[in-house]
């Protein structure tokens, strides 16, 4: 009998360690279920996974990047170039489709030229899409001329503020198809298996005869991918371009992809991880405006959230 209760114990430590992230966010629910009696009701639930659709969608490309160990500062400025010309094209009347496809090529175009840089010129992650974010914030800057574009179609605007059967928003719906997608491909394909062998370990790995070079840019192109989606979703909520779009979105996108359990020195992540890491911010967000707090603390609270996560990921490899 006492080791019957000793294996359930064991099973229930394994799990809580492997999960301490989805802990916090339940306990973290709880919490403010308690403070706040509009907290814990569907609509403002939806609002909090709306609200966090397009730092989600951005996320699950930041999760490939960081799991092949390296990383992408430019998804906000990218997001913000990509947003700019979708808007622009729409508002010069062409179809909405093309506008779509527009946005999304240039983001992938510009991730997977930043992945080239960094997988055949060896430069640094760090160094290349920092460059990476001052260009395209630079672009969108010149492009915009600091004004921004409004009126875009009804028809379009549906992506952002329409509901599916008029309940489930439907961004919310594109975010999950995204993570289910992505989810699947990290898990169940050869390439998932090369984009954690990568940041396992690289000599190895080409060792193998994997070209590393091919998977390392493709995750830089899939990073910009979601960027773009991302923005198509961001624009569609507003209506509208601003120059300032996507500002500081990197560091929020980073932060939710360590925060579900990716380690920074690669090989370890998962697709569900980075989800519950997007609704603990998600979550903190929407419970400090409930509360009242003073917006200002809201950044140290999220940024000591993203350092708990770190702390706890550099204790777990000790």
């Amino acid at each position: 009998m006492s080791k019957v209760k000793e294996l359930g114990q064991t099973r229930v430590f394994i799990f809580l360690s492997k999960n301490v992230m989805l802990v916090v966010l339940i306990v973290l629910c709880a919490i403010l279920s308690f403070l706040s009696p509009h907290f814990f009701t569907f609509r403002n639930l939806m609002n909090i996974v709306l609200q966090s659709a397009t730092m989600g969608i951005v996320a699950v490309g930041m999760s490939y990047v960081i799991i092949t160990g390296g990383i992408d500062l430019s998804v906000g400025s990218v997001l913000a170039l990509s947003a700019a010309v979708g808007a622009g094209a729409m508002r010069a009347e062409l179809p909405i489709v093309v506008a779509i496809l527009m946005t999304l090529g240039i983001s992938t175009g510009f991730g997977f030229a930043q992945g080239l840089l960094i997988s055949r010129l060896k430069l640094p992650a760090f160094i290349a899409t920092l460059g990476g974010m001052s260009i395209a914030r630079g672009f969108t800057m010149v492009y915009l001329q600091g004004r921004t574009i409004p009126g875009l179609p009804a028809e379009f605007q549906v992506i952002g503020n329409g509901q599916l059967f008029g309940v489930i928003p439907i961004a919310v719906v594109i975010m999950i198809v995204v993570y289910l997608i992505a989810a699947y491909v990290l898990k169940f394909t050869t390439f998932g298996r090369c984009v954690y062998a990568l940041g396992g370990n690289r000599e190895a790995t080409e060792l193998s005869g994997i070209n590393t070079r091919k998977v390392e840019a493709f995750t830089y192109g899939l990073s910009g991918f979601t960027a773009g989606l991302g923005a198509v979703v961001l624009l569609a909520r507003l209506g509208a371009a601003i120059p300032t779009a996507g500002d500081g979105l990197e560091l929020d996108v980073i932060g939710a992809v360590v925060i579900g359990g990716a380690s920074l020195s690669g090989g370890r992540g998962t697709i569900l991880g980075t989800f519950i890491g997007v609704l603990v911010l998600g979550v903190l967000s929407n419970g400090l405006n409930l509360l009242n707090v003073d917006p200002f603390y809201s950044g140290v609270v999220r940024g000591s959230v993203i350092l708990i996560a770190v702390l706890i990921d550099t204790l777990k490899r000790r």
